[in-house]
């Protein structure tokens, strides 16, 4: 197996150490440049280095070295808009999958098995509109009827897979929701950032149960059938077909726009999701497309304005305070209540038989130092 250096754990270890790559260079005696090529995976120090390297971050060979392997993370990111997924964020969240390796003897579930997946899933319409009634008849949901979180978190249950909800803010990250599976155990791990608008998080919920149903996918194309799952098991394609009728007998432009809100709101999800919906209908049947527009994406702008994000309607939030966060308690109790998750109990087990310290909740969750610190004053 080729080894690499773990330029996340080595940045966190930095960054708990209040370390800048011109001061390791320095204790080290090697160039800035030396380190800035070890951490973006362009060289690998020498071993001598290397054990200098552990030494000055307190880290051990284990936590300091990769080494690839085919049983590495598979990880899936759902991207905020207009943002590039690089070679760090994979291999960030692949040391969090293999932190998250540490865990699998905590879950409660009875036996570990490969839970059912699609065979040679594929973005055919058709080939979705059998498979997302297949869903909803397992979830006991009628091919008209609304999809409500709790369909979509009991799913997740039936499907062993382990909801981490996470507050990663609502701007200046890359993802919104990163999906790891681990093919040593076949256990499936699913980040959701709660900090967004509720319409587009149950979309999220959608496609990362797409992602739990298609784990051989990969790239591009696991992202593509993710979406295309989410937006047919949410929005059908008997509503589609309604929709469409619907929304081309209306009489302008603005009328069109105001019953595509309409219909969104009726299924809580966003008016972007039943255009599309609307429009994979017509491709397939044959017929003209909806058009969208300026006026149309601004709409839908300005619909999202009306609603509180996901965090702060769950939390309760009764401030203004752009900054403002629930305790570590409040984030435990409601989230564990709110999504039936194991993850917090399965923490707070680990933690109690192993001798491990704020760090590890700060890879495991990802989230800033001294909100690990409460957390893990939480759970310990």
């Amino acid at each position: 197996m080729e080894k690499r250096l773990n330029s996340a754990n080595t940045r966190q270890a930095m960054e708990r150490a209040g370390l800048t790559q011109s001061a390791v260079a320095e204790e080290l005696g090697v160039s800035k440049e030396a380190v800035s090529q070890w951490l973006n995976d362009k060289s690998f120090p020498r071993p001598n280095k290397l054990l200098q390297l552990g030494k000055l971050l307190r880290l051990r060979f284990d936590d300091l070295v990769v080494r690839d392997d085919p049983f590495a993370p598979k990880v899936a990111f759902r991207k905020m808009k207009g943002t590039k997924t690089t070679q760090q964020h994979f291999e960030k969240a692949q040391v969090m999958g293999t932190y998250l390796r540490q865990l699998v003897p905590y879950l409660p579930f009875s036996t570990l098995e490969m839970p059912p997946i699609l065979k040679a899933p594929v973005s055919d319409y058709e080939y979705l509109r059998q498979v997302t009634e297949k869903v909803r008849a397992e979830i006991h949901v009628a091919s008209t009827d609304t999809i409500d979180f709790n369909h979509l978190i009991r799913r997740f249950s039936d499907l062993q897979a382990v909801i981490v909800p996470v507050l990663w803010g609502s701007k200046d990250r890359h993802e919104n929701a990163v999906h790891i599976y681990l093919p040593d155990s076949q256990t499936t791990w699913v980040y959701l950032n709660l900090d967004t608008n509720v319409h587009d998080f149950k979309f999220w919920m959608a496609h990362e149960l797409g992602h739990c149903l298609s784990p051989e996918l990969e790239g591009e194309a696991a992202e593509d059938f993710a979406d295309a799952f989410a937006g047919s098991l949410l929005f059908p394609d008997k509503l589609a077909e309604q929709a469409y009728v619907s929304i081309r007998g209306q009489k302008s432009p603005a009328q069109v726009i105001s019953h595509i809100i309409e219909l969104a709101e009726k299924q809580v999800i966003s008016p972007v999701t039943v255009l599309k919906q609307v429009n994979r209908f017509a491709v397939f049947q044959g017929l003209p497309e909806i058009e969208d527009g300026a006026a149309f994406y601004g709409a839908v702008t300005n619909f999202n304005k009306k609603y509180l994000n996901l965090s702060d309607t769950l939390f309760g939030r009764s401030t203004v305070d752009a900054n403002w966060r629930p305790g570590a308690r409040q984030y435990i109790e409601e989230s564990t209540n709110a999504f039936e998750t194991s993850i917090f109990s399965v923490l707070r087990s680990y933690l109690s038989e192993q001798n491990k310290g704020p760090g590890f909740i700060q890879t495991i969750l990802d989230v800033p130092f001294l909100d690990a610190r409460s957390i893990y004053a939480e759970l310990t």
